[in-house]
Formats: structure tokens, C-alpha cells, sequence
């Protein structure tokens, strides 16, 4: 599976406001007290679970699993680095919520079969899974021209996912979440060049270079867009 190093590293999603605003938008979807249980998937750097855990004086520290051993993940998480699925399939906790934000994308479909069946056995009842993906019909994420090629193709691998998501027996509801981003067209530009997104991935240095001269060229000294995602979740019953 590939890994990324810098999606929330110094970036829109790693600011106080972004994660101030999703951390209202999770207790909107799921009622949480301190004795929740929380399970993030593909955590990152663990610092959205890190303020909702301080938010809410969490007894129990939410566990954040990833691939990357981030040496700056937030203190506030238990950290453990281990595949979703066999982490999981071993897994003996009950959780109220379990977060898959962006992350999905990364597993072919019969490990995202597999990660929905294992989540939802370690759900508490009532306990909701969220998943969130990028809005892939009206998705604005500033782009230069290889780069828009590369996210459409991935973006419809992420529409196969939803669509295969929605088949499964389990109760579920939609909702979406919008976060307005005002950020630096520099700063932006370093985001391109640390391969913040995993579109960039495998381009050559040449292809980010061409990249960063056309978006400057393109956008102005701020950025504006609206960062959308689509949220199902899974409730159990």
C-alpha cells in the first residue's frame, strides 16, 4: 500500500480551524461522551483524534492506526503502527466510532469488504463507522494538468468503492462535509513539491517541477477552494 508522508503535515487539514470544524462535524454524525471509545484508521499524525480527545476528556486514549510511523503523531492517541486488517481481524475492544477518513481508496475491494465486516464486529451497538472520501463529482482540489488526470482516475476507483459501500447490507445514511480553504499559493506550492496528496506519488521529480510552474502560473497569491468530502455511514445495530 502506498504511504503518505505530508497530508497533514503543515497543511489546511493540520490547522486549528480545519480540525476544530471536522471534529463539530463528528459529533453532529455521533453522540460522544469521555467514556467513548474512538478508532481512527489511517490516522496520520492522530491530531484530529488528539483535540477530540482533549474536547471531550476522553477516559480512554482514541487508538490511531497507520502504516506510517509518523515520530510527531499527537501524544494524545495511541499510535500503532500495523495493517488495518490485521489489526482488526485480532482486534478484542469495542468501539463507538470508527474513522476512515480519506484512507479507503488505498485497499483493493475485497480488503475494503473485509475492513467493513472486521469494523463492524467491533462496533459497540449504536457505534457508527464513518467513512469519507473526496467528493468525486465536484471535487475542487487545485490541480496542474497531469495531476487532474491522475486524481480523475483515481477518482473513479473511489466512486467504484462508494458504489460497492452502498451494496452492503448494513444501515447506513449520507451526509457531506465542507471546509472553505483560504491558504497561501507558497505554501501550496511546497505542499505539491512534499507530494502531499497521493495523486503525486509516483510522478518523476520533472513532472512536480512542471507542476509547480503551472500552478503558479495559474492561481493567484491565495488560494481559494472548498475542500468536499462525502461521509456514509454505517450504523450498528
Amino acid at each position: 500500500m502506498l504511504s503518505i508522508k505530508n497530508w497533514d503535515n503543515k497543511t489546511w487539514i493540520s490547522s486549528t480551524k480545519y480540525i476544530q470544524s471536522f471534529n463539530n462535524f463528528l459529533l453532529k454524525q455521533k453522540k460522544l461522551t469521555k467514556h467513548s471509545k474512538i478508532l481512527d484508521i489511517g490516522c496520520g499524525r492522530g491530531k484530529i483524534m488528539g483535540s477530540l480527545s482533549s474536547k471531550l476528556k476522553l477516559m480512554n486514549k482514541p487508538i490511531g492506526i497507520d502504516i506510517e510511523n509518523h515520530k510527531d503523531f499527537d501524544k494524545r492517541i495511541t499510535f500503532k503502527k500495523i495493517n488495518a486488517i490485521r489489526y482488526l481481524k485480532n482486534n478484542k475492544n469495542k468501539f463507538d466510532l470508527i474513522l476512515i477518513k480519506q484512507t479507503i481508496h488505498f485497499f483493493n475491494l475485497r480488503d475494503v469488504k473485509k475492513i467493513l465486516r472486521y469494523s463492524n464486529a467491533s462496533l459497540e451497538v449504536g457505534g457508527v463507522i464513518l467513512i469519507l472520501t473526496l467528493d468525486t463529482k465536484n471535487n475542487e482540489i487545485p490541480t496542474f494538468f497531469l495531476m487532474k488526470q491522475k486524481l480523475n482516475q483515481s477518482l473513479k476507483r473511489d466512486n467504484l468503492i462508494w458504489k460497492k459501500l452502498l451494496q452492503l447490507n448494513i444501515k447506513k445514511s449520507i451526509t457531506k462535509f465542507n471546509f472553505k480553504v483560504n491558504i497561501k499559493k507558497n505554501i501550496y506550492l511546497k505542499m505539491i513539491k512534499q507530494r502531499y496528496i497521493s495523486t503525486l506519488l509516483k510522478f518523476s521529480p520533472l513532472q512536480i517541477s512542471n507542476g509547480i510552474n503551472e500552478i503558479n502560473l495559474r492561481y493567484k497569491k491565495n488560494i481559494l477552494f472548498n475542500d468536499k468530502l462525502k461521509c456514509l455511514i454505517f450504523t450498528k445495530v
